[in-house]
């Protein structure tokens, strides 16, 4: 067997010490519809030797916070704190202010505005999102979902979820709305009085131009970036490397940016091992370690 060289040692080393204290906002382990790569228990344990201090489990179809407790009062050592939301799909009741009130009496951290059930979302089936995951048995088909009605105002539903946010102090997230929704949005949601804001992979489905991000940014948004994206896998090439992440964290600043991995799917890398590889990648395009450090841990810990 070859040895590994010093510097080698040495950097994996530094990837190590960058990781603790870690917190992933966007795992999607399951069990859920989708095949996934690993279980909720699974990523905690793996995350927990990684030294994270934070997980949010997410689903696209069901609220996790029942999951992540159960899983912390069985296995109270692991040094990691467990946390879910709810995803307002169709499976929630879509734009539902009785299911965010829900998450946020059971301790839930995060609400993710429509994902699959997107209008947004759908309107891309032929090109960004095709290749999506299927349940092993068909769901029925999703009814398109807006924040906006016919008047490009927000619905009076929506209206209700964001005081229902702010409320429970805790994270609006853009699901797969477009960006032009989020322009409406999140200066309503600020308005109403919501502190923590932070968009999905802002250039993926969202599309969201750089002027976009710099807008959304200046209001308090927080850019999530998936590490999936920016990293190899067996599904091929990724869609993009860590010098354009790199581009996109000036864009909005690293004090505005976070690391989410957006793993858990099948021949993808898993969670823990997605933060090693961007991070290895960051540091060889010389961004400095305490910017890492607030990338993948602390600026989300703040959210938290």
């Amino acid at each position: 067997m070859t040895e590994a060289s010093p510097a080698a040692i040495d950097r994996n080393a530094e990837i190590v010490d960058l990781l603790v204290g870690a917190v992933d906002l966007h795992c999607h382990s399951g069990p859920a519809v989708f095949p996934r790569l690993l279980d909720h228990y699974e990523a905690m344990v793996e995350a927990s030797e990684a030294g994270f201090s934070a997980l949010v489990y997410k689903d696209h179809f069901y609220p996790g916070m029942a999951h992540a407790k159960l899983l912390e009062t069985l296995y109270p050592d692991t040094g990691v704190r467990l946390y879910s939301g709810v995803a307002l799909n169709n499976a929630s009741g879509g734009i539902n202010p009785h299911a965010v009130d829900h998450a946020v009496k059971l301790g839930g951290k995060i609400v993710w505005m429509p994902t699959f059930a997107a209008a947004n979302h759908i309107d891309k089936s032929a090109n960004e999102t095709k290749n999506y995951p299927k349940s092993v048995n068909p769901m029925l088909p999703p009814i398109p979902l807006s924040v906006l009605d016919e008047n490009g105002r927000l619905t009076k539903e929506t209206n209700e979820v964001l005081d229902v946010i702010a409320a429970g102090d805790i994270i609006l997230a853009s699901g797969h709305l477009s960006a032009d929704e989020l322009k409406v949005l999140y200066p309503e949601a600020k308005r109403r009085g919501v502190r923590k804001m932070m968009i999905n992979h802002p250039t993926y489905v969202i599309g969201c131009s750089d002027d976009d991000i710099r807008e959304l940014s200046r209001l308090g948004v927080y850019m999530e970036h998936s590490i999936c994206m920016f990293i190899p896998n067996e599904r091929g090439p990724s869609k993009w490397d860590a010098a354009e992440l790199r581009r996109l964290v000036d864009v909005a600043g690293v004090e505005m940016t976070i690391f989410g991995s957006d793993l858990g799917l099948v021949k993808m890398p898993r969670p823990v091992e997605g933060y090693r590889a961007i991070v290895n990648d960051l540091l060889d395009l010389q961004m400095s370690r305490s910017d890492i450090r607030r990338l993948v841990g602390t600026n989300a810990a703040g959210l938290l």
